[in-house]
């Protein structure tokens, strides 16, 4: 005798939907490409440099926390005068949120920035001895600190070979195919699955002055294009790659002009 269906079981069935499908696109590059990339890269800008200024590790978290929507020649005008005065947690703390909110005042969300750069100071000095943890997990748990800004803190303050996806490397990834992804988390995971290890340590850095100087969000300016032969992204307007030459670094004028 066959068991009686429950009253509900229909209704369930008719509303129940397919699990989603995990986002898994895979770049459209063969590895030894990924790595013809990375090489061009290497040889225009052999030891690129982060473009926020920064004392120490804290100055330089304490940077990328006031990044956040804003540019990095606007966070330098205004940590200029702040850093010459509290380059410590100690000395962040003791200035208050008042009078940092006063420096920084020029930044976007400033107020909210200057409540977490006084929380953050208190919590390394109260967990962590004043001290910058070099771990991610650790970085994450402090205020106003993210996956992101944890990320360039690990690479630029202790070396260590780690993709901060920022709007330029989203955009890089997704448009060149290079890692496609839905989020920043999903393009950093296909970034750190196909750049070859010796090419770690500068990448994030790499694809952020190449999103911010030559593939520009508004128009890819293909012409000054390193790897335009490699580009396989549907917008290029070029095939031909431009000289493959060292760059001298950017003045500030410079820099101030390309935000």
């Amino acid at each position: 005798m066959k068991k009686p269906k429950a009253k509900n079981e229909p209704a369930a069935a008719a509303k129940a939907k397919p699990r989603p499908r995990s986002f898994r696109a895979r770049a459209r590059y063969t590895p030894a490409e990924v790595r013809e990339i990375f090489r061009r890269f290497s040889i225009q800008r052999p030891e690129p440099k982060g473009e926020l200024e920064h004392i120490n590790p804290f100055t330089l978290l304490v940077a990328v926390v006031l990044s956040a929507q804003a540019t990095d020649v606007g966070v330098n005008k205004a940590t200029r005068a702040l850093f010459a005065v509290a380059d410590t947690p100690q000395k962040m703390l003791e200035l208050g949120e008042e009078r940092v909110g006063d420096y920084i005042r020029t930044i976007g969300l400033w107020r909210n920035k200057a409540k977490n750069v006084i929380a953050l100071s208190e919590a390394l000095i109260r967990d962590f001895g004043g001290e910058v943890p070099g771990d991610r997990d650790l970085l994450v748990k402090l205020p106003g600190v993210g996956r992101k800004t944890a990320n360039v803190v690990l690479n630029m303050a202790f070396g260590q070979p780690t993709m901060a996806v920022d709007t330029h490397i989203f955009r890089i990834g997704n448009r060149l195919g290079l890692a496609p992804g839905r989020t920043p988390e999903e393009v950093e995971a296909g970034l750190v699955a196909i750049i070859p290890d010796e090419y770690m340590r500068h990448a994030h850095h790499w694809l952020i002055l190449h999103g911010r100087y030559v593939c520009k969000a508004r128009k890819p300016d293909c012409e000054v294009c390193v790897i335009a032969d490699l580009c396989k992204a549907p917008e290029k307007t070029n095939s031909v790659p431009a000289p493959l030459v060292e760059l001298k670094p950017l003045e500030p004028v410079e820099l101030a002009e390309a935000q």
